[in-house]
């Protein structure tokens, strides 16, 4: 009876039964559900579905606030930047993200102070670039002192008083000095490319103390889960170790967009090598080695066909490619001379400048010229740049000519005789495409100097400067790309070729490079900020003062010597510019088609 009325209580004082609760719940969810589909619905929050593709490493630091989900202007969803990596250069901080970015995208670079995260500054992005079809880099200031430099990045006019910090995951900010910062697949085998390998200049080295690891993470963490698949080196060379691709990421190149890979120091003795560096894909081996040491890498992996348009109609006989920081000026008639000499086609691989280059390309491309820019934000790497270049051209290009663009051909003995010199450049490597043994032509360069000016020639350099020093300076090449060695070793003039293949030397009176080195003093100053090419030292450091690579006697300070205008004048040569007066300019306005229009 007592138990009976205990019962009787407690369904007395139940305050809820179950089924009111369910009923309770489930009025609650669909509720919630109903007013998600209304702010789906309306047209106040349409979704950038830019931001929803997949991506294939942990998202990285996220700025996540309520103010950072709309755009204060447009009214237009905004979700945070995923900031996949971070590389800290001696005079800037490098962002690449996962999202594409538009020019006109208002965005400043957010840090934290090392010892208190609520402590935060913005400063304005140096710039936006397009970086390898999937990804976009956004340089950003150095941090300020005592700010660290895991970096964010926050949509322009967003507060920051309200904004929760994620710090937790990728705080990674990798140092320039020693970071795998790109590869391309070729075939059957993947290049990859590292600085502070510390490989010697010029040489070969040996392949058997390198290995490369593939996988969907990054390896910075020190964590050992993911999976990772390990190959052994074929060759290696300066900043370029070449491997052998997984068979299965060699047999599934559409589904392994974006792998990422790094290079693996590999101590262990050559027979215990041999025994377990075929592709760790099974088992046990899916994992990375303790004994190995993974360097620090950006470097993803993509299948060029996914996004690179084939040619349907052959090979372009002949191709240019160079390396540039700040020369936007000098693009215009670089490009449209050789142009007339025969170039057919144009890579341009743009190293941070930030003098509107973008824009001539575009305009030199709308005139079909063919021109394409490629961001290349790495720093003193232009012999890997090179073989980067070498590559992508393979497919497009017979022959490449690498060459900078203060260097002109110029053929002295056939202008002398006044016989017009249309595609003479694609003319003379034609005449070897079929060649079974020579693979590069090498051309000897004459380099010139202010003659006397005091301002950029408003004709162009080939028609303003004529006074040259006597003797040439080495030489730059026009390679067969399908023809260099698998090391793509190269010291910027000349590539290693194939075995049993050489080079041409090209006799002085029949063609000849007009480098442009020594201009005036405004053009030529800025040079001193940095060298694009790996091996050679800066203006500003006191290394290597007696180089052909420097200015004689000019010392490390970028003030104008006195008499600069004079110097480095020895001969008198107007060839090249009598050439380019009777033969391109416009018998109807007389100029020149370089030449700016006058509004």
């Amino acid at each position: 009876m007592e138990s009976e009325q205990r019962l009787k209580r407690k369904r007395t004082y139940r305050p809820y039964s179950r089924a009111h609760f369910l009923s309770l719940r489930s009025f609650i969810f669909c509720l919630s559900f109903f007013v998600f589909l209304m702010f789906l619905s309306s047209e106040r929050f349409p979704i950038r579905t830019v931001s929803f593709h997949p991506v294939l490493t942990v998202p990285s630091l996220s700025i996540l606030s309520k103010s950072s989900f709309q755009d204060s202007s447009h009214g237009k969803l905004r979700l945070p930047l995923r900031v996949e990596d971070r590389v800290l250069f001696p005079d800037h901080l490098l962002l690449l993200v996962s999202d594409k970015i538009h020019e006109d995208d208002r965005l400043d670079c957010v840090y934290y102070k090392v010892l208190n995260d609520k402590d935060v500054v913005r400063q304005s992005v140096l710039s936006v670039d397009e970086f390898d079809g999937f990804r976009s880099v956004v340089r950003c200031p150095t941090p300020p002192w005592n700010y660290s430099a895991a970096a964010a990045l926050m949509w322009r006019g967003d507060g920051v008083d309200d904004y929760s910090w994620s710090f937790r995951s990728n705080q990674t900010v990798h140092s320039w000095d020693r970071l795998v910062y790109d590869a391309a697949f070729d075939g059957k085998t993947a290049v990859v490319f590292a600085k502070g390998l510390n490989l010697r200049p010029h040489k070969e080295s040996d392949p058997t103390k390198f290995m490369c690891q593939f996988g969907l993470k990054n390896w910075d963490d020190g964590e050992d889960e993911g999976f990772a698949l390990m190959t052994e080196a074929v060759v290696a060379a300066q900043e370029v170790v070449r491997c052998s691709l997984p068979r299965s990421v060699r047999l599934n190149m559409d589904s392994t967009q974006g792998i990422r890979v790094t290079i693996v120091h590999d101590p262990m003795p050559s027979a215990v090598r041999i025994h377990n560096s075929r592709s760790y894909e099974h088992g046990r081996n899916q994992r990375r080695l303790k004994e190995n040491v993974a360097m620090p890498s950006v470097a993803k992996l993509y299948n060029p066909t996914s996004y690179q348009t084939k040619r349907n109609q052959g090979k372009y006989e002949l191709c240019a490619c160079t390396m540039l920081w700040n020369q936007a000026p000098a693009l215009r008639e670089w490009i449209m001379y050789h142009a007339w000499l025969g170039v057919e086609r144009w890579f341009i691989y743009d190293n941070n400048s930030n003098d509107g280059i973008q824009e001539i390309v575009e305009e030199l491309d709308f005139q079909d010229y063919n021109v394409s820019r490629h961001t290349w934000p790495w720093i003193k790497t232009q012999e890997a740049g090179f073989s980067h270049c070498a590559l992508r051209a393979r497919d497009e290009c017979k022959w490449v000519g690498f060459f900078d663009v203060d260097e002109f051909y110029y053929f002295p003995l056939l202008h002398r005789r006044g016989l017009q010199g249309q595609n003479l450049l694609r003319s003379l490597v034609a005449n070897y495409s079929s060649s079974d043994s020579v693979a590069e032509i090498r051309t000897a360069c004459h380099s010139f100097g202010p003659s006397g000016l005091s301002s950029p020639p408003s004709q162009g350099v080939t028609v303003g400067y004529t006074c040259r020093l006597q003797n040439t300076e080495r030489h730059k090449s026009i390679v067969r790309p399908d023809l260099l060695n698998e090391t793509l070793l190269n010291v910027v003039h000349h590539f290693e070729l194939k075995k049993g293949f050489r080079y041409l030397n090209v006799p002085e009176s029949s063609i000849i490079i007009n480098h442009y080195k020594y201009q005036v003093w405004k053009t030529f100053r800025a040079k001193f900020f940095r060298r694009v090419a790996t091996y050679v030292v800066d203006w500003q450091e006191n290394q290597n003062q007696g180089s052909k690579d420097r200015a004689p006697g000019l010392g490390t300070e970028a003030i104008e010597p006195p008499n600069w205008q004079k110097q480095f004048c020895e001969v008198w040569d107007t060839g090249l510019r009598d050439f380019v007066l009777a033969n391109l300019v416009d018998p109807a306005t007389g100029s020149l088609p370089w030449e700016k229009p006058l509004l």
